[in-house]
């Protein structure tokens, strides 16, 4: 879901547009930066699921029970959000908070039942995830909507900035067909298990 990641940072970049770009990128995938080590030092593991490696979309089982459980997710956010409102205000630490939550509100329909309410699934709710990745076509065509929708929505505020101040289009342009080519690569490369 990385790709859709990207396109919701997008999507939010047309309408904040004083949120650094590189920020909004960063903070839509913040929850995965801070699974990787954990997964390296086995606190959280992925698990091959439906007769897979493990490697291709949504063949696996992520027990990422720190990172990806509702909680910690809203911990993680608001964390994210009080470090970034320190340099850029309030509003934008807030706004990027937000996006680092939407990790796990996007994550939510694709996860298969692996995405714990507590962190370390203390109390051991019933696990979240209504499995789409069980479904690749259609995983990949909502991530598709969302690379596709974000890169739209912020062409077309780049192109109005652009306008009103009587620059050049062709930014707006490049921009935003390197926000498409960038997810639809980043969508094929997750569907081969690359």
């Amino acid at each position: 879901m990385i790709a859709g990641h990207f396109g919701f940072a997008a999507a939010v970049k047309s309408r904040v547009p004083g949120a650094p770009t590189w920020s909004l990128m960063l903070a839509s995938v913040w929850m995965d930066v801070l699974f990787l080590p954990l997964l390296f030092a086995g606190v959280e593991t992925m698990q091959p699921f439906g007769g897979g490696d493990g490697k291709a979309y949504g063949t696996a089982v992520i027990h990422a029970d720190w990172t990806h459980s509702l909680v910690g997710a809203l911990l993680i956010s608001a964390v994210f959000g009080l470090v970034c409102a320190v340099p850029w205000g309030r509003k934008i630490g807030a706004v990027l908070g937000a996006v680092v939550f939407s990790h796990w509100v996007l994550d939510l329909p694709m996860h298969h039942h692996d995405m714990p309410v507590l962190p370390g699934n203390a109390a051991h709710l019933p696990l979240l995830g209504f499995g789409l990745w069980s479904v690749p076509a259609a995983a990949a065509a909502l991530e598709l909507v969302l690379v596709l929708g974000g890169a739209w929505l912020y062409w077309r505020r780049a192109n109005a900035t652009s306008l009103a101040a009587g620059a050049s289009t062709r930014s707006a342009r490049v921009a935003s067909i390197a926000i498409v080519i960038s997810g639809i690569v980043t969508l094929g490369l997750n569907l081969v298990g690359v």
